[in-house]
């Protein structure tokens, strides 16, 4: 992070401006600009939060208002352009782009025509990291309320993107009294890897 390289990924004005418009001039956007940036600068781990303005995800209320017209906008421009500019670069292959929330939506609408949280069912998606595309595993029930085909807990995800990034799921870690503790407790999604 202290590289010079890095420090200048910081320097959107040094992009194109073409390209920082496809990102969107959002701070999502920007942000998976920056990502990239960080990426071809040759930084192992990028995180990109969403924008904090008045657009979160957390929608108790106005759901369907909010998601048409303030959330899915961004969220489609800033991404989609990300993992075409790292295509259209040659990274996409070998950097692994996760999207995903800690927990998934109510699958019934409340009062204030929102959704509230719900641990039974959520999506992610990967991209990149030499994984197929179009591929969709696992399924739920016509609710989106609880897994019906290929459940994967938490533990999984973690152990498949460990091995998406090179890092053995099975390795051992040691804490400051040097006692074992394992990386991740669960292996691989294997239609996955």
């Amino acid at each position: 992070l202290t590289s010079r390289e890095a420090r200048e990924a910081f320097e959107l004005e040094r992009e194109d401006a073409g390209l920082r418009a496809r990102y969107g001039a959002t701070p999502f956007g920007q942000g998976c600009l920056v990502a990239r940036r960080l990426v071809e600068a040759g930084v192992s781990l990028v995180t990109v939060n969403w924008e904090r303005d008045d657009a979160y995800w957390d929608t108790h209320k106005n759901n369907f208002v909010d998601l048409k017209t303030k959330l899915l906008p961004n969220f489609d421009q800033g991404c989609s352009t990300l993992l075409d500019d790292l295509h259209d670069r040659g990274l996409l292959d070998e950097t692994l782009v996760v999207c995903l929330g800690e927990f998934g939506r109510t699958p019934k609408i409340n009062a204030a025509a929102g959704r509230d949280h719900w641990a039974a069912c959520n999506s992610v998606v990967l991209f990149g990291a030499g994984l197929p595309g179009g591929l969709v595993y696992g399924a739920s029930d016509r609710s989106a309320a609880y897994p019906t085909r290929d459940p994967v807990t938490p533990e999984a995800l973690a152990a498949t993107i460990y091995h998406l990034l090179g890092v053995d799921p099975h390795a051992t870690l040691y804490d400051a009294l040097h006692r074992p503790m394992p990386l991740v407790t669960s292996d691989p999604i294997a239609a996955l890897v």
